[in-house]
């Protein structure tokens, strides 16, 4: 099999060893050690600003997603939300769900984020800005130089889902002023699935004391607690977060996220360039590095992702809902190579050169 989805992806051969250890216990100083470097090492790849603080969570990307919406806001805040798929309409409907004001910025699917989206919402009172870095749903990756001029502007905290953004593209907490991040295991990072990560700067630690989650699971100010002695308040994903451990390591040894950024990068390239004489439309005007959404002109996008799981033994990633037959999404994250994509852009030429509608 070749995993070319968007999650979990193809892994690392070091990575798959971890998996396949018997997995420690945890209450001890050994694994403390290697949450409290988890913590440093994230932090860093993400150059948050200083005193920032990690929580790891055990559960996917939308556990910590909703995590972040009952930790750091409450009812007295008013958002707004860019909704050009799926992952922002979850933002908007876990909102909803927590009785959170709200406005959204719809985006047209396959559309950029401009500055003129957002002036409308100026000097309008809003608190909070959240948005999917990329909405990997439709694959756009969204302008964030735009938006954090935006917050500064507003006085708007900023939340970031960088879900499937960390390591694939440029992030900066810092620069951007970005009061919390998310991202998650299964993503550039490699791993397993079930590790979710949020990253939290110390503005939004200050705010944090004053809200009321009204959860024990995903409270937040429970796990920050518990992370000052290098622990979690339940039985985490040991094997998992002894993976996100030895990929960090790994990453920072062979010159940080700026090689890593370059590596998914170049293999994003080389199959773009690659599929180019092939019948296939780039269906996004403002792509990551982390993926490729494309629309076959000869045939259903969803029997495409049938034959090559099938009959190739090819994974790429299918849409659901009203896009299932026209689009299907190539992942370039994890361990691919320039062979793979060769690999890859063969089947989808053997599958759609020469075919009719």
């Amino acid at each position: 099999m070749i995993n070319f989805t968007v999650g979990p992806v193809q892994m690392f051969d070091k990575t798959l060893g971890i998996g396949s250890e018997q997995i420690p216990y945890f209450r001890t100083e050994e694994f403390s050690r290697i949450m409290f470097e988890n913590e440093e090492f994230f932090l860093k790849l993400l150059n948050a600003p200083k005193d920032s603080k990690a929580v790891f969570v055990t559960g996917s990307g939308t556990a910590s997603m909703e995590a972040v919406v009952m930790n750091c806001l409450d009812k007295k805040d008013k958002c707004i939300v860019v909704n050009g798929g799926s992952f922002g309409e979850r933002f908007s409907h876990m909102l909803q769900i927590h009785g959170i004001k709200h406005d959204e910025i719809r985006v047209a699917f396959g559309s950029e984020l401009s500055k003129d989206d957002l002036t409308p919402f100026e000097n309008k009172g809003y608190t909070a800005f959240l948005i999917n870095m990329h909405e990997t749903s439709v694959g756009t990756l969204y302008n964030l130089k735009v938006v954090s001029e935006f917050c500064n502007q507003n006085k708007c905290k900023l939340i970031v889902d960088a879900i499937s953004s960390f390591l694939t593209d440029e992030i900066d907490m810092e620069k951007d002023n970005i009061d919390v991040l998310i991202s998650g295991s299964q993503k550039a990072l490699a791993c397993a699935p079930g590790v979710s990560m949020i990253a939290i700067s110390p503005t939004m630690l200050q705010r944090m004391k004053d809200v009321e989650s009204g959860c024990m699971y995903l409270n937040l100010r429970d796990a920050l607690r518990d992370a000052e002695r290098g622990q979690t308040p339940f039985t985490p994903a040991v094997g998992t977060l002894l993976q996100i451990h030895e990929r960090f390591k790994g990453i920072l040894e062979n010159g940080g996220v700026k090689t890593e950024i370059l590596r998914t990068k170049g293999i994003a390239d080389d199959f773009r360039a690659r599929i180019s004489k092939l019948p296939f439309e780039i269906t996004s005007k403002s792509l990551s590095n982390a993926m490729t959404p494309l629309h076959p002109t000869s045939v259903s996008a969803y029997e495409l992702f049938e034959i090559l799981k099938n009959k190739y033994g090819i994974w790429v990633c299918p849409n659901g809902g009203e896009l299932r037959d026209y689009i299907f999404r190539v992942g370039h994250m994890g361990n691919l190579t320039v062979e793979d994509n060769i690999t890859l852009v063969k089947a989808l030429g053997d599958l759609t050169v020469g075919k009719e509608r």
